[in-house]
């Protein structure tokens, strides 16, 4: 089936949902792995921490990837490659400019920003199409920032432009790019396990040098990772943060808009704050840190309440044909 002829179905949509679902559990574990690090090597610079369990999360993702699927890699095709080599170019980019961001301004407004995808894809499908977003998407995308912005708390005086923001912004374009580069329709024939298995190997090579960098030498990196919880976290954040909502946003996105699996990416601060609620209690027990959880509030309950209209008004009802974004 060409993907001019994808028919829109719910499918796709409850699939990536799902793999949203376990992709925003990673800030969680991510944020509790570093805390237990930090515990074991006092003194690590903090952005050494985040890009190397990047780096091995990414690369042991690739290897599960080819023990699992070996067989699947007896013919790469150029395309194949070609289409993996602009996702993890995208998303490792992306991952690092993000990183660094985060390092500099509020996590609140990094979420906010990152958010900005939301914006950039359909005006990208719009220039293409030369034609404007139908007011039902243009609305969702709106009410998606306005979601996130009550759900981050952010304040006005948060948005300034310095090189926090800049990173985080250049960052939500680098996502865009992968949103947009996953379904492009030259890449239609693409098997999904050879693309998935690229683009981890590309993201961990980009992340990499800055990780080195940042180091001081082989034996900080073998000492970051040298315990249960270090190792446990890690390999956790490569199968199923990593390995599994991947392949699944590989294979099922391209089968919808690429303007709406954007507004579904945009769920991923509702879906981490709710595991907020209590994941942390989990990961204090076995990082052996003290992670406070977050609470049920308002705030919550009325950004959560617009990310999940937003989704609402573009998916239902759904149409029966689209053009390939």
């Amino acid at each position: 089936m060409s993907p001019g002829q994808k028919s829109h179905c719910i499918t796709p949509a409850i699939i990536l949902a799902a793999a949203i679902l376990l992709w925003s559990v990673s800030y969680l574990v991510m944020k509790a792995l570093t805390m237990h690090q930090a515990n074991l090597v006092p003194g690590v610079n903090g952005f050494f921490l985040v890009a190397a369990s990047v780096v091995v999360r990414f690369a042991i993702a690739a290897l599960l990837l080819a023990l699992w699927r070996g067989r699947d890699f007896a013919r790469f095709t150029r395309l194949e490659l070609w289409h993996g080599a602009g996702l993890g170019f995208f998303g490792g980019i992306g991952i690092l400019l993000q990183m660094d961001g985060v390092m500099r301004i509020p996590a609140s407004t990094v979420a906010f920003l990152t958010q900005g995808y939301c914006v950039w894809v359909p005006l990208a499908v719009a220039l293409h199409r030369r034609r404007w977003p139908s007011i039902p998407l243009a609305l969702s995308c709106a009410m998606v920032l306005g979601g996130v912005a009550v759900l981050s708390n952010l304040s006005p005086s948060d948005l300034r432009l310095g090189r926090g923001e800049a990173e985080t912004l250049g960052a939500s374009l680098m996502f865009a790019g992968q949103i947009l580069w996953l379904e492009r329709p030259v890449f239609a024939a693409s098997r999904t396990v050879p693309v998935t298995l690229v683009m981890f190997t590309v993201a961990a090579l980009l992340i990499l040098p800055a990780a080195v960098v940042t180091s001081r030498g082989p034996r900080e990196w073998a000492s970051v990772f040298h315990s249960w919880p270090a190792a446990g976290l890690t390999i956790f954040l490569a199968l199923v943060c990593t390995l599994i909502p991947t392949m699944m946003m590989n294979h099922w996105q391209p089968r919808m808009p690429a303007s709406h699996a954007s507004l579904i990416y945009a769920s991923e601060p509702l879906m981490t704050s709710l595991f907020a609620l209590f994941v942390p209690a989990w990961l204090s027990r076995m990082a052996y840190v003290n992670y406070m959880h977050e609470t049920l509030n308002s705030r919550l309950l009325l950004g959560g309440g617009l990310i999940l209209a937003a989704n609402l008004l573009v998916l239902w009802p759904p149409s029966k044909k689209y053009s390939p974004s």
